[in-house]
C-alpha cells in the first residue's frame, strides 16, 4: 500500500449551540496517488471534515496529519502543499483570467517566470488560451469553473481538494474537467473530492467514503461496494445506506 497522505484518527467536532456532533469519533486514511471521494448527504460533515483538513476549522479532539505534518502544529507547512477549488467561484469578475491567476500565483510565492509559464500552461490545458484577456464576469459558467480549477493548479499542490468541481456546468466543460484532473492525478497530485453527482463520483473515484451523521458508513472502491451490497449503482448504495429522506 502506498504512503498515508491524509491521516485522520478519532476526530471529534461539535458546534455550540448543536446537540449532535458533526463528526463523530472518524478515523479515515487516503493513500498518495488516490482520487478519494467524500460523499454524503447535506449535513453528514463533509464540509467540517474539508475545512479541518486545510486548517480552516479547529476541532474538539483526535490526531490529524496531513502531507506528514500535524494539522494543528504544522499549519504553515500544510497550506503551500494544497490546493483548494471551493464549490463558489473565488475570482475577480472585473479582472481578466490572466489577471486573475496571475494575483494566485503571486499569493503562492510563484516566481515571476514560473507564475508566466504555469499560468500560461493550464490556459492552453483547459482550453482558456484565446479568452485569456475577456473580463471573467463575461464567461460562461463552465469557463469560469475551469478557471476556478486552475487557480488551485497553480503552485503543483501535492493534495487538492476540489468541492463539486464540475455543478452546474455544460457536458462540454464537464468532460473536459475530469479528463485534465485524471491526468493531473496520474502526473503525482493526490485528489480529494466531494460531489452530489455520484454517477460521476462512480466512475471518476479509485475509493470513496460515505459519511453520515458524522460517521463511516461505508468505504471502498466503488465497484466492490455495489457488488458487496448487491446494488446497481454507486446512488443506489448511497439511498440504501442514507435514506431517502430529504436533507435541507
Amino acid at each position: 500500500m502506498s504512503t498515508p497522505i491524509i491521516e485522520i484518527k478519532n476526530l471529534f467536532k461539535m458546534y455550540s449551540g448543536n446537540p449532535h456532533p458533526a463528526v463523530n469519533n472518524l478515523s479515515l486514511t487516503i493513500h498518495k496517488g488516490e482520487i478519494f471521494g467524500l460523499l454524503g448527504p447535506n449535513g453528514a460533515g463533509k464540509t467540517t471534515i474539508i475545512n479541518i483538513l486545510c486548517g480552516l476549522r479547529h476541532f474538539n479532539s483526535g490526531d490529524v496529519h496531513v502531507c506528514g505534518y500535524s494539522v494543528i502544529n504544522n499549519a504553515g507547512i500544510i497550506k503551500p502543499l494544497i490546493g483548494v477549488v471551493p464549490q463558489d467561484i473565488a475570482l475577480y469578475p472585473t479582472l481578466t483570467a490572466y489577471e486573475n491567476l496571475q494575483i494566485f500565483g503571486g499569493i503562492y510565492g510563484m516566481k515571476k517566470k514560473e507564475r508566466n509559464e504555469r499560468v500560461n500552461e493550464l490556459l492552453r490545458l483547459f482550453g482558456l488560451e484565446n479568452n485569456k484577456n475577456r473580463y471573467v464576469s463575461t464567461y460562461s459558467g463552465g469557463m469560469k469553473r475551469r478557471v476556478n480549477l486552475i487557480a488551485g493548479l497553480l503552485h503543483r499542490p501535492q493534495l487538492l481538494f476540489l468541492d463539486e468541481p464540475t455543478v452546474g456546468i455544460d457536458v462540454q466543460s464537464r468532460i473536459m474537467i475530469l479528463e485534465n484532473l485524471n491526468e493531473i492525478n496520474k502526473a503525482g497530485t493526490t485528489i480529494v473530492y466531494t460531489s452530489h453527482h455520484l454517477s460521476e463520483a462512480e466512475q471518476f473515484c479509485t475509493s470513496i467514503v460515505l459519511i453520515d451523521d458524522g460517521k463511516i458508513i461505508c468505504q471502498g472502491e466503488p465497484k466492490q461496494l455495489i457488488a458487496q451490497n448487491k446494488v446497481e449503482s454507486l446512488e443506489e448504495l448511497f439511498l440504501q445506506k442514507t435514506g431517502k429522506n430529504l436533507r435541507d
